[in-house]
């Protein structure tokens, strides 16, 4: 019987299949760092009972965005999934299950029949929701998120503006526009950005499935301006000049009197056994029922309501990219389209939702990545103590060396361009 097994999975892999056991999980290689050639979406899968019979059947895996308005409640409804599977999460996957975002791009692969075999629903970079159908039950977790990074330098000489020339370069208009967001109280780039000035970068870009994913991460930049060399290097989230000066443009306000800081701001690891993570997108303050709400910056309404495990929830789009979202409020006193101003009450705290306690669940978003929202209120600005100093010389350092040898490539073509990939 093991020899058996043996060559029918031999098999699967020799013709490209993708291969799973009925009775335990399907790996998850077929979407993920393995799967990035994309040939996922269109395979047939080989069935092996637990009797040792087996055959293929034919399946089609599909891309698609998720649809505004549209809840996981909603989803396992439309396949005929029990919402019990929602339900049974632990409280904080519930939670988790509120940031599923419009917009995002999300796998499914599926029977000839239609029925729903397996789903990879993304709710950040770093986590996504897995449904999978196994020994004739469906099973619903959160896992990481598997992709390729790949650290890559540009460096050019600008001819027409420095966001039209890096998004010529690259195709990548993130990334373009984050490097506009990083200089933009720094560097006048109408008034003295002039033809031939080099701008160079070196980034980390994200693939999964063979496309971008995520947001760039831009690691050190420069560009000149009347023929000086402007410097900016990324250290704990935040932009610094050489000197370790903070270049950070957007600072928020705290948006509510708190008595503690109860839960704070973690991207989440894999746990070693389980394969499970427990990010929390947000910073949680404890403070009384009816406590009055703010908004941390100016910006629009663009969402007033209800959302699944946070309750009444109230986000706001802001400059630069930067969306904040408030969790968790008794009362919602604004609208979706309202231009708000820094400070203007837009509710009150409570504990609507999957809340233990009243508090505000506040969290920061750029470009749709959450960030820590300690690390963009106003009170955050402080130097860099002497051992973060130290490291960040020794990064800025390296970093500046790179990129200086890299800038010298640049050939007759204005452009040169390099990919170093590595798996994750």
């Amino acid at each position: 019987m093991f020899k058996k097994m043996m060559f029918i999975l031999f098999l699967a892999c020799a013709l490209g299949l993708q291969a799973s056991v009925t009775h335990t999980n399907p790996s998850l290689k077929s979407l993920d760092a393995e799967g990035e050639k994309a040939d996922f979406l269109n395979k047939a899968s080989l069935n092996v009972a637990s009797n040792g019979e087996y055959k293929f059947t034919s399946t089609v895996g599909t891309r698609a965005k998720w649809d505004d308005g549209i809840s996981l409640l909603n989803f396992l409804d439309s396949y005929k999934i029990p919402q019990s599977l929602y339900y049974q999460l632990p409280v904080e996957d519930k939670e988790l299950v509120a940031e599923i975002y419009a917009g995002a791009t999300y796998y499914m692969l599926k029977d000839s029949t239609g029925k729903l075999l397996q789903a990879f629903i993304p709710i950040s970079e770093n986590a996504q929701i897995y449904i999978n159908y196994s020994g004739n039950s469906y099973k619903l977790s959160i896992i990481p998120i598997n992709y390729v990074v790949s650290d890559e330098v540009v460096a050019l000489k600008v001819q027409h503006t420095p966001y039209q020339d890096l998004l010529d370069a690259t195709g990548d208009r993130a990334l373009a526009g984050e490097f506009i967001s990083a200089y933009k109280n720094n560097v006048n780039f109408k008034k003295y950005i002039a033809k031939d000035d080099v701008l160079a970068v070196i980034y980390e870009r994200k693939y999964r499935l063979g496309r971008q994913f995520g947001q760039p991460n831009i690691k050190i930049a420069m560009i000149e301006t009347n023929k000086t060399p402007n410097y900016l290097v990324s250290f704990n989230d935040k932009y610094y000049n050489l000197q370790g000066k903070e270049m950070t443009n957007f600072l928020l306000i705290t948006p509510v009197k708190y008595r503690r800081i109860s839960s704070k701001f973690s991207y989440g690891r894999r746990h070693p056994i389980l394969g499970i993570i427990r990010p929390h997108y947000g910073v949680d303050f404890a403070t009384p029922i009816g406590t009055p709400i703010h908004a941390a910056a100016d910006g629009r309404v663009i969402f007033a309501g209800i959302k699944g495990g946070y309750g009444n929830v109230v986000e706001i789009a802001h400059a630069d990219g930067i969306k904040t979202l408030y969790a968790h409020m008794h009362k919602i006193l604004t609208r979706a389209g309202r231009y708000v101003k820094q400070g203007t009450v837009i509710g009150t705290v409570g504990t609507t939702g999957l809340s233990t306690g009243p508090h505000l669940h506040f969290g920061v978003y750029k470009n749709g990545v959450p960030v820590d929202p300690l690390g963009r209120i106003k009170t955050a600005r402080v130097e860099l103590n002497r051992k973060q100093k130290a490291s960040f010389n020794k990064l800025a350092k390296e970093l500046k060396a790179e990129l200086d040898s890299e800038v010298l490539n640049i050939d007759n073509s204005n452009l040169f361009m390099k990919k170093i990939v590595q798996n994750m």
